[in-house]
This record gives structure tokens, sequence and C-alpha cells, in this order.
């Protein structure tokens, strides 16, 4: 069983034996929240002068519960919209393999960078992306990458139509935003 650290390096690596690793290992779940959280806690500090503390604090505890819906988002429209041939997987290999894909987002931390900010999170997003369908595909064993990539879009959509709805919803009481941050 490799560590942490060879697990969160492996996960940026994007190698997929790292995800597989992951997937099987029942007790990596924990070291998937904090990745989760370490990686919200690289993006607030890089974010502190505009969010505050609460900002802070809020950021982190939004990013975990984002994690937690779209691995749930993730998993049935994997697992019911676009099942495989050899597509078995339950929530908590979801929540692994989606975990160690938000490895990437620890240079989020390097955002704070004057200029080339924007430049950080661009290029950490679009690396996030690509772990994120490597997990998706290794977690709901997927032979075709395609699959993967479909699978995360179609879930992505949901996500944001759930988001606009509860964001409308509790709108009407000035929580949406907050509450809904970490979905996106």
């Amino acid at each position: 069983m490799a560590s942490l650290q060879d697990r969160i390096v492996g996960a940026m690596r994007l190698q997929v034996s790292t995800f597989e690793e992951v997937e099987h290992d029942a007790t990596a779940t924990s070291q998937a929240a904090m990745v989760v959280a370490l990686v919200g806690v690289a993006s607030a500090i890089a974010s502190i002068r505009w969010i505050g503390i609460t900002g802070f604090v809020g950021g982190v505890v939004s990013q975990l519960v984002g994690w937690l819906i779209a691995s749930g988002i993730l998993l049935l429209v994997g697992t019911r919209l676009f099942p495989g041939r050899n597509t078995q997987a339950d929530y908590g290999q979801m929540l692994r393999t989606l975990g160690f894909a938000q490895a990437p987002g620890l240079f989020n931390v390097l955002a704070f960078i004057p200029i080339l900010g924007w430049l950080v999170r661009l290029v950490v997003w679009i690396w996030m992306l690509v772990a994120m369908v490597i997990a998706v595909r290794q977690a709901l064993d997927y032979e075709d990458t395609l699959r993967a990539v479909i699978v995360v879009l179609v879930a992505w959509i949901v996500m944001v139509v759930v988001t606009v709805i509860f964001g409308m919803m509790f709108g009407l009481f000035g929580l949406g935003a907050g509450m809904m941050g970490g979905m996106l």
C-alpha cells in the first residue's frame, strides 16, 4: 500500500495504477477526504485577501460537500445512464478516485501570484479535469475514455442545473450562493 504522499504524486502524474489502487482500497477514503480538504485550503489561501476567515472555512467545507455530491452524481450518471460492460462501482470507489483526482488542485496555492494567478487556476482546472476523467474511467471500469468524458460532461450539466435550482430556491432567503458555491 502506497503512502498518502505517493498517491498524491501518482494522481498528479495521472498514473492509472494510482487510481486503480485507491479504487480498491476501502481504507483510502479518509485519505481522499484529506486531499479534498487540502485542496480547499490551498484554494482558500490563494484567495484569503478577498474571502476572509469566514470564506476560508466556508471554502473548505464547500469543497468537501461538492466532492460528496459530485461523486454521487457521477456514480448515478455512470452506472445508470452510461454503464459499460464491466461497470461495477460503489459510492466509496467513486469518492476515493474522485478525491485523488483533485490532487493537482494543491497547486492552486500559487494562484495568489499577481498576474499569473489566473493562469495557475486555468492550468490546474484543466489538469484536474483530465484527472477526473481518468478517475471516472477507472472507478466505473470503462474500457474506453470517451464514455468517461461523456459521463463527466453529463454529470457537470446535472450539477449546474441542480446548482441553479437550489440557488434560485435559497436565493429567496439570501442563502443560495453560499450554500451552493462548492458544487461548481
